[in-house]
């Protein structure tokens, strides 16, 4: 169940958020940012993830805060050109997205999910046009048994009605 909500995705109450990024991004720019701000540790996590396993886009992040706060990073985005420096991630792509979603959606699965919150996910420096990342969000997540929040507008500091 898709349910469209307006406010802060920071102050969900759902069980699990979900982001996009690139491999090895450096979560310098909007919602990322503020991840990175608020969870250091998932970017620390992140990046030795990616230095070790070298992730392709398409593939998702899974991680679990000592506080129990469960965030998925998925790769949608091609990795910026080098690792070293601050060069820009690339653009995403539909078909990183929807192989990020369909992992997404089994992993909703197998962890028994409660709920979910997203953004309008790579339509920021991702570049995805947002009517074809809301079609690819409801092939992949709308047949869930679990309530999935997508936040279609961003209010800086105000809980969104989930329920």
């Amino acid at each position: 169940m898709i349910k469209e909500v307006k406010g802060d995705i920071l102050l969900s109450d759902a069980a699990l958020l979900v982001h996009s990024v690139a491999p090895m991004d450096h979560f310098d720019t909007g919602l990322a940012l503020s991840l990175r701000d608020q969870y250091p540790e998932m970017v620390k996590e992140f990046r030795h993830h990616c230095r070790v396993h070298h992730p392709s886009p398409g593939e998702i992040f899974n991680w679990i805060g000592t506080d129990g706060k469960h965030i998925v990073s998925l790769m949608a985005q091609e990795p910026p050109p080098s690792a070293h420096g601050h060069a820009n991630p690339g653009k995403a792509s539909i078909s990183n997205l929807e192989h990020a979603l369909k992992k997404l959606a089994k992993l909703i699965e197998h962890d028994e999910v409660k709920s979910v919150a997203l953004p309008k996910l790579a339509t920021g420096v991702g570049g995805l046009k947002w009517e074809e990342v809301l079609s690819s969000i409801h092939k992949y997540l709308g047949q869930l048994e679990v309530p999935v929040y997508l936040y279609t507008t961003y209010v800086k500091g105000v809980k969104a009605s989930e329920g």
